[in-house]
């Protein structure tokens, strides 16, 4: 058991390299941020490069990385720019994610496979590139960003497919958990609520949503961005060193209704 340190030192991410998927806009882009604040190197991954640059122009620690996550190359090629700038892969976050139909009788299978392509396979593929690349593994932290749809219906909302993978998602978590945890490496998933991202904007625009939302939640208010940064940080540092297989929800509250 390692010798106890500050809380500073707990939550530090000094000399330490993150990959974060999904990085151009919303809770993507907030994790970059974060985690370039607590210290670590972060290439910030997304198919839309303007945002990912104006991103990197306000924190010296972000590097910007193109890659559509649907793609294999681009996954290798995301931990490739980071192995070869840094020489190490320390923190994952797959947070990259699309959704689909909402009704579950207007989603072919095919489009219903895309889903999970980006939401699931591209996840596990990053996970194995992270696992296997050089770096501590005793502090490796691979955080897989779910949703509390992975854990309860999205009625009378809908969305088949994106319930799926946000379930699947955490399945994978435990699993990978199960089988890299002798080699110290921890795997564990973020299930946000109801945040107001570019993917939630026209529920929390719309009033009868909107209150939906703020009736449901213990709360009784969507959540802002900010309000994940230390369950983000708690996941990613050594704080969380004897946590792995984990699902940390932050809901305000809606699953424990």
């Amino acid at each position: 058991m390692s010798a106890p340190r500050s809380a500073a030192e707990l939550f530090s991410l000094q000399g330490r390299t993150a990959l974060v998927t999904g990085a151009s806009a919303g809770l993507g882009a907030r994790f970059a941020a974060v985690l370039a604040q607590a210290g670590a190197t972060v290439f910030a991954a997304a198919r839309r490069i303007d945002r990912l640059k104006e991103l990197a122009d306000s924190h010296a620690r972000i590097h910007p990385v193109a890659c559509d996550v649907s793609r294999s190359d681009d996954r290798t090629r995301l931990a490739g720019a980071a192995l070869t700038a840094t020489g190490r892969i320390d923190i994952l976050v797959n947070n990259a994610a699309t959704s689909g139909e909402t009704r579950a009788e207007d989603e072919p299978p095919e489009a219903f496979a895309d889903v999970l392509d980006v939401n699931l396979t591209a996840p596990f593929h990053l996970a194995r590139l992270t696992a296997e690349a050089p770096g501590d593994a005793g502090g490796r932290s691979i955080i897989n960003v779910s949703s509390i749809l992975g854990l309860v219906t999205a009625a009378p909302l809908g969305g088949a497919s994106y319930s799926a993978s946000k379930a699947g998602l955490i399945g994978l978590t435990r699993e990978l958990a199960g089988q890299w945890g002798p080699s110290g490496t921890r795997v564990n998933a973020l299930a946000p609520g109801w945040f107001r991202t570019e993917m939630t904007a026209d529920l929390f625009d719309d009033e009868r949503s909107s209150h939906w939302v703020e009736r449901n939640t213990l709360l009784r208010r969507g959540g802002d961005g900010h309000e994940l940064d230390g369950a983000l940080l708690f996941l990613a540092s050594d704080a969380s060193s004897y946590c792995t297989g984990q699902v940390l929800t932050v809901d305000g509250g809606w699953t424990a209704r």
